[in-house]
């Protein structure tokens, strides 16, 4: 099932864990001591393009009597709040400019474009999600409290919308974000829990009222009365519901690539006991994955294509993220570690085949629980022997150290090896003896 001994998946020794975290505290520490007025000039041209986005769709709707300039405000509004969630918000709120000390951009201060409240996000997400990452039971993230994403979960009829659950969890995603911190389904069993998920509902409902009343109410009627048509007034809510779903359709998107594609391991909470700062990067590195984007897409992505790189140094600007992810990507190949990336579309496909089949019962899966493309243990290393020790070697001929990522490449050709043998034995021998001709 989950992965219970990290290193020992890994095919790393303590030291060699230790060691890796050392090159990784010196990333940091590069990084943070380069920090300057081109980051400083970064994040405030971002913050100038989404203004000007903002206002552009606003305009554009607003005198969006033909249908093409209706849709061309609509589709420029819902880029404006796709670059306020994910490259201004979501960053922002990571502290990653709290360094500036400007009040603008800090992470205490930044209330985003969104219907959960910037204060209920920083502790699911900056603190749950990126201290716990993947560890079942701890990490809500691991499918929301929603959808089956891994076999650890048990499976249950309930299940079987795992399809539907999610194609509306990305419709209306910013409405998901808000239910999470609220943990619906958990039993509050002392007067100062239910005290506070009172609270907790009290901002979260302010908060959606303000979203709501902004985009569907304030807006609508401040065309409507400037344009003396009840109809603009129609057109403009009709727009913001569009913009609002291409960002939450978006969001869902970039997030899924970054955590459930095949590759992106989970873990148990005995990962946890006495964890060093080596072994969380380790579980960071093993538990997210990356998308291939050039400058626009790691834009609009807010730099999560580099999902890795970001759950490493959650803190540091995003767009330091790409040449960051050279210096990383070149220590999975020194320590012989899978560094998880595709293209978005193959990646946001194998996240919906998960969900497609985890939906179905356990029995009508083909793979083991422990040598699957959504799960895996380090069991996948040792169906000859349960009791050896996973430990990197080193190649005789090219000196090359040959540790988990290789380890994983020998057992998916040993597979497709087997596969090739039983449908050679399926074939006549007849026929067999004229194909070797």
């Amino acid at each position: 099932m989950a992965i219970s001994d990290i290193p020992e998946y890994a095919h790393l020794t303590a030291a060699d864990v230790e060691a890796l975290g050392r090159e990784l505290d010196q990333i940091r520490a590069d990084v943070e001591a380069d920090r300057g007025e081109r980051d400083a000039r970064y994040i405030r041209n971002t913050i100038r393009l989404q203004r000007g986005l903002d206002l552009a769709g606003r305009l554009m709707i607003a005198g969006g009597s033909r249908r093409s300039l209706w849709w061309a405000g609509a589709a420029t509004l819902g880029t404006a709040k796709i670059i306020e969630n994910m490259e201004l918000g979501h960053n922002v709120m990571h502290g990653q400019w709290d360094w500036m000390n400007d009040p603008e951009v800090h992470s205490t201060t930044w209330e985003w474009d969104n219907t959960g409240p910037s204060a209920h996000w920083k502790h699911t997400h900056n603190y749950i999600h990126h201290k716990y990452t993947n560890v079942l039971g701890m990490d809500d993230d691991v499918g929301y409290g929603l959808l089956r994403v891994t076999r650890d979960q048990r499976w249950r009829p309930f299940y079987l919308g795992n399809l539907v659950y999610n194609t509306f969890l990305a419709v209306f995603f910013e409405y998901g974000v808000a239910a999470q911190h609220l943990e619906l389904g958990r039993k509050r069993k002392t007067p100062e829990e239910r005290a506070q998920f009172r609270r907790d509902l009290r901002d979260v409902g302010e908060k959606i009222g303000r979203q709501v009343g902004k985009d569907y109410v304030v807006y609508p009627a401040l065309v409507g009365a400037l344009t003396r048509s009840p109809a603009a007034a129609r057109r403009t809510a009709g727009a913001n519901l569009v913009a609002n779903v291409i960002r939450n359709l978006w969001t869902n998107a970039v997030i899924f690539c970054g955590h459930f594609p095949d590759g992106a391991e989970k873990f148990t909470r005995k990962d946890m006991d006495d964890e060093s700062q080596g072994q969380w990067y380790l579980r960071q590195m093993l538990g997210s994955a990356n998308f291939h984007s050039g400058p626009v897409l790691g834009f609009m992505s807010g730099n999560l294509s580099y999902q890795i790189e970001h759950h490493l140094f959650p803190d540091l600007p995003s767009n330091r993220l790409p040449e960051i992810s050279v210096r990383v990507q070149a220590l999975a190949e020194k320590y012989d570690l899978p560094y998880t990336t595709g293209s978005l579309p193959v990646q946001y496909l194998k996240a919906w085949r998960t969900i497609a089949k985890l939906s179905l019962p356990d029995r009508f899966l083909l793979a083991t629980a422990d040598d699957a493309p959504e799960t895996a243990s380090e069991l996948r290393f040792k169906a000859d022997d349960p009791t050896r020790r996973l430990v990197a070697t080193v190649d005789p001929v090219s000196g090359r150290r040959r540790g988990l990522r290789s380890a994983i490449a020998g057992l998916r050709h040993r597979r497709r090896n087997r596969k090739g043998g039983a449908a050679l034995r399926a074939v006549p021998a007849e026929t067999q003896d004229t194909n070797a001709a």
